[in-house]
């Protein structure tokens, strides 16, 4: 079977992943969280959808960058947020 690639995945070239494993927003914010991503349009880690204040989902509410992936040790795998699709890498 074959899966579907959007535009925005189709896009990356070079996966980006986060040197810190923090969410900077959850730092700032005095929160916590329980996984990480990373923007592969700027490059900056925020926690998902599991962590109280989802800071990844806002950031693309409020950027329109579509592409994140994995800032987890292990896990190599990317989700497009505007299309909803998933590819491992």
């Amino acid at each position: 079977m074959e899966t579907k690639i959007c535009e925005h995945l189709n896009n990356i070239e070079e996966v980006k992943i986060g040197d810190d494993y923090v969410c900077e927003e959850c730092v700032k914010h005095g929160g916590h969280w329980l996984h990480l991503r990373t923007c592969q349009t700027c490059g900056i880690t925020l926690c998902c959808d599991s962590s109280p204040m989802k800071h990844m989902t806002a950031h693309f509410h409020e950027t329109g960058h579509p592409v994140i992936a994995s800032a987890e040790p292990g896990e190599r795998w990317l989700w497009c947020n505007a299309d909803g699709i998933m590819v491992e890498y």
